[in-house]
C-alpha cells in the first residue's frame, strides 16, 4: 500500500486492513478540504522561499485540476493508497515529478487531518444551521396559524392546564434557537486553524501560520502546536454536543407527534401517504417516520458520549485511536441533516384538530383558571384552591372555558417576534461565509 511514511518495509495485509478500517471511504468526504488546505499551504511555502514562483504556479494548477475531479465526482482513492493525503501527493508526483514531493514540507498528516476535519465541520455546521432555520421558520408559521386552537397541556403525563397548538409549535421553535447558540459554540471551536503544527510540536521551517489562517478563511489561529493535537476529539465533541442538542429537540417533538397521532388523542394527523399501515390490521396509520426519527436522534445523541469515552485517558499528542472519530461523527452528521429535513417535510403536511377542549373530558383542566378568577376577585388563593378542589371531588365543578392569558410566553402572548429575534442572534455566526 502506498503510504507517506513508507521507509522500505510495508505493514502486513492483516495489519493494514485492521488499522485502516473504514477510514478510506470516510476520507473521500475530506478530499476537497485536503486539496484546499494544500493550496493555502503551498502559497505560504512560496512566501517563505521553500517553493519558487514557477513551482507554486505548477502545483496550484495541478491541485486545482484534482479539485475539479473531486467536484465532478471522478476522483477516486486507489485501492493500494492508504488515505487522502497519500493520494493527493501521489497524483502530484506522478503528474509533476519531484516538485510534487515538495508539498509536504512543513506539515504532517497529523495537522493535515486536523485541518481537513475542521474545514469539513465548518461546512457541515453551516448546512445544519440552514436546516435548523428552515425548520424554525416552519414551526413559527404553524405557531401563528394555530395560536387560537386549544389543546390540553400535561405534567407527569396527566392532563394539567389549557395549552394551544401555537404554544406547542412555538416551544419547539424556541428550543431550536437555544440549540443554535450551542451550534455557534461548536463553530467557534472548529473555526481555528491547526495547519503548521505538524506532528504536534511545530518544526524548524519559518512557517507563516497567520497567512494560511487568512487564506483558508479561519476566524482564528489555533496557536499552541500541542493544543492543535489536543483539539482532536475536543472539536468533534463540541460538534457532537451541538447536534446532540438539536437531536434532543427533534426526539421530543417526535415523541409528542407519536402520542398526538394515537386515536386515543387524535390531536394531529398526516396524509395517508406520510404514514404506514399494518400487515394484519387494515385500520392502522402508523407514525413510522416519527418513530424512526425518535430512534435516530438517540443515535445522534450517543455520538458525544462515544467520542468522550474514546478520547478519555489519551495523553497529549496524536494517537491512532483518533482516526475512529470520523467513523462516529460523520454518520451522526448525516443523520442530523436527514432528521431536520424530514421533520420539516412532515410538519409542512400536518393537520390539527380543532375544538378538542370542548369535550367534557377536559373540563377539569380549567380548574386553575377558576382558582385564579376567584383570587382576582379578592379571595385568598388557598381558600379558592380548596373550594374548587371540593367542587371537583363532588362533581359540581362547571368550567368557564374562556382564557385570559396575557403574560409573555403564555397562550395569549406567544412572543413569536421575540423568539425570532433570539434565533437571529443565535445564528449570526460566520456571517462572512
Amino acid at each position: 500500500m502506498a503510504t507517506l511514511w513508507n521507509k522500505g518495509k510495508s505493514a502486513t495485509e492483516a495489519v493494514e486492513t485492521f488499522t485502516v478500517g473504514n477510514d478510506r471511504a470516510l476520507d473521500l468526504r475530506l478530499a476537497q478540504y485536503d486539496v484546499k488546505g494544500s493550496l493555502a499551504h503551498i502559497k505560504m511555502l512560496e512566501s517563505i522561499g521553500l517553493l519558487s514562483k514557477e513551482e507554486l504556479e505548477t502545483l496550484t494548477e495541478a491541485l486545482n485540476g484534482i479539485l475539479g475531479e473531486i467536484q465532478a465526482g471522478t476522483f477516486v482513492l486507489e485501492d493500494d493508497v492508504e488515505d487522502i493525503h497519500s493520494e493527493v501527493e501521489l497524483l502530484l508526483t506522478r503528474r509533476l515529478g519531484d516538485v510534487g514531493k515538495k508539498i509536504h514540507s512543513g506539515r504532517s498528516r497529523n495537522d493535515q487531518v486536523a485541518l481537513d476535519v475542521k474545514l469539513f465541520f465548518r461546512d457541515e455546521i453551516l448546512k445544519i444551521r440552514a436546516g435548523v432555520l428552515t425548520l424554525f421558520k416552519t414551526l413559527q408559521g404553524l405557531s401563528e396559524r394555530y395560536k387560537d386552537v386549544l389543546i390540553p397541556g400535561y405534567t407527569h403525563g396527566q392532563m394539567a392546564m389549557p395549552s394551544s397548538f401555537g404554544l406547542w409549535f412555538g416551544a419547539y421553535a424556541e428550543q431550536l434557537a437555544d440549540d443554535m447558540f450551542i451550534l455557534s459554540g461548536a463553530w467557534k471551536v472548529a473555526d481555528c486553524n491547526p495547519l503548521g503544527s505538524a506532528a504536534g510540536y511545530g518544526n524548524s521551517f519559518p512557517l507563516d501560520r497567520k497567512m494560511t489562517t487568512e487564506l483558508l478563511g479561519f476566524g482564528e489561529l489555533e496557536y499552541n502546536s500541542v493544543s492543535c493535537q489536543l483539539s482532536r476529539g475536543k472539536t468533534e465533541k463540541a460538534v457532537a454536543s451541538a447536534i446532540g442538542s438539536i437531536a434532543l429537540t427533534l426526539n421530543r417533538l417526535a415523541a409528542d407527534c407519536c402520542l398526538y397521532m394515537c386515536p386515543n388523542f387524535g390531536f394531529i394527523s398526516f396524509p395517508d401517504e406520510l404514514t404506514t399501515g399494518s400487515s394484519i390490521m387494515p385500520h392502522k396509520k402508523n407514525p413510522d417516520v416519527w418513530e424512526i426519527m425518535r430512534g435516530q436522534c438517540i443515535r445522534i445523541m450517543a455520538a458525544e458520549n462515544t467520542i468522550t469515552m474514546l478520547c478519555s485517558n489519551l495523553q497529549h499528542g496524536y494517537h491512532r485511536d483518533l482516526q475512529l472519530l470520523k467513523d462516529i461523527l460523520f454518520p451522526a452528521l448525516e443523520l442530523t441533516h436527514s432528521c431536520l429535513g424530514m421533520a420539516d417535510y412532515m410538519l409542512r403536511n400536518i393537520e390539527v384538530r380543532e375544538g378538542i377542549l370542548d369535550e367534557p373530558l377536559y373540563d377539569n383542566i380549567f380548574t386553575v383558571e377558576e382558582v385564579n378568577r376567584r383570587t382576582l376577585k379578592g379571595k385568598p388563593f388557598r381558600d379558592a384552591y380548596r373550594e374548587v378542589g371540593i367542587e371537583v371531588n363532588e362533581g359540581r365543578f362547571r368550567p368557564d372555558k374562556t382564557l385570559h392569558h396575557t403574560h409573555e410566553g403564555s397562550v395569549g402572548n406567544l412572543c413569536t417576534e421575540e423568539i425570532a429575534e433570539k434565533m437571529s442572534r443565535a445564528s449570526a455566526f460566520a456571517q462572512n461565509d
